[in-house]
């Protein structure tokens, strides 16, 4: 998809941050909205109220700038994550629940899917440098659901979040293509399967 001109009324307005806080911003938003590839860096510097210039002295291309967003969401998920460590200190079948409750609410608001997901499909071409990022990031997802399954008293803690994580992704394609009514509508019932076939409780 050619590179878009951004639309004078689809201009970001982040007034108070820096200018390369509001570039990161405008980019994550107008990635989300029109793909990683449909939008070039003359329309986010348009948008983010600034110039091609600046825009490439804090970021040198097109291509680090990507970078810095999917490590933006990345950040936002690790902060998440000690959240729900913090709101339910040493009770892993409660973190449990709240994932699964986390997941369901994204799922009834994400209609644009998962940042990360949607940059990995755009960039599963080529060696792109967001890659290793989005990869990593999956990867520590899936390892730190893994211990709060082992934690839960889940039996086969790997397996039994492999199988969640998946359900997951499936469910934020699903709510895309089949919107609200698709499967996606009965993703927490169907993980509240999944733990309780691996020996979990959904008691409190």
């Amino acid at each position: 998809m050619a590179d878009q001109k951004v639309k004078h009324d689809e201009v970001i307005d982040q007034p108070t941050l820096r200018p390369r806080d509001r570039i990161v911003v405008t980019a994550r938003e107008m990635f989300q909205q029109h793909g990683i590839k449909g939008v070039g860096v003359d329309a986010i510097a348009e948008a983010a109220h600034t110039n091609k210039m600046t825009l490439y002295r804090h970021f040198g291309s097109k291509d680090h700038l990507i970078v810095e967003c999917m490590q933006k969401c990345v950040d936002e998920g690790s902060a998440w994550w000690c959240g729900l460590e913090t709101d339910h200190p040493g009770d892993p079948r409660a973190q449990l629940r709240a994932w699964v409750e986390h997941g369901a609410a994204f799922l009834r608001s994400g209609e644009r899917g998962c940042e990360m997901a949607n940059a990995a499909v755009e960039l599963a071409d080529g060696d792109h440098p967001a890659k290793r990022v989005i990869e990593e990031a999956k990867k520590a997802h899936r390892d730190r659901l893994a211990e709060l399954c082992k934690g839960a008293g889940l039996s086969r803690p790997e397996l039994a979040a492999d199988m969640l994580a998946l359900l997951l992704e499936g469910a934020k394609i699903s709510r895309q293509s089949e919107g609200l009514e698709g499967p996606s509508a009965r993703f927490r019932r169907m993980a509240d399967e999944i733990i309780v076939s691996f020996g979990g409780s959904l008691e409190g």
